[in-house]
């Protein structure tokens, strides 16, 4: 049975060659929905897996010092840069362009999955994702994603939990 909009649940080799991959390294056997639309938004993303846009994750690259970072956080939250540099101890953070995402993942921006990268970089994961039972994450393509449990994600990730949410007044 498939959720309107959506294709039936389809196998990892609906993902990424490189993503399937890293799947099968890490021995995890997940469902990869692939869908006619892009999802490149978290908003996309909920609307087309029919969750809660929070159970998105981001998986966004950011520049400390030149240096790549992966911060992974909630499809209804912003990252706060400060708190990113703080964390990390940085004297520069800034949201890396597409070129550097590309080289550093291996992906394009709307595709970048929480691991199975090109090049191993530190991770950050923020808190909030861990106040669901169950998120969804890109599989390497915007038109691909996968749900896991927020705490193995952050494992397989190799990601530490931080609070690195921008606050609301």
């Amino acid at each position: 049975m498939s959720t309107p909009g959506t294709t039936p649940a389809t196998t990892s080799s609906d993902a990424h060659p490189r993503f399937a991959e890293a799947l099968r390294e890490l021995g995890l056997d997940v469902e990869v929905r692939r869908f006619p639309d892009a999802t490149r938004t978290a908003v996309e993303a909920a609307a087309a897996v029919g969750c809660e846009l929070s159970q998105i994750v981001k998986s966004l690259i950011f520049e400390a010092d030149g240096v790549p970072v992966l911060v992974l956080m909630d499809g209804s939250s912003r990252v706060d840069v400060e708190r990113v540099r703080a964390e990390l101890g940085a004297v520069k953070v800034k949201r890396a362009g597409a070129d550097l995402v590309r080289e550093t993942t291996g992906y394009a921006i709307g595709g970048v999955p929480p691991f199975g990268h090109r090049t191993r970089t530190r991770v950050l994961a923020d808190r909030g994702l861990l106040g669901h039972t169950t998120v969804w994450a890109a599989a390497g393509t915007p038109h691909t994603v996968f749900p896991l449990d927020p705490g193995s994600l952050v494992a397989h990730a190799g990601g530490t939990v931080v609070d690195v949410r921008e606050q609301t007044a």
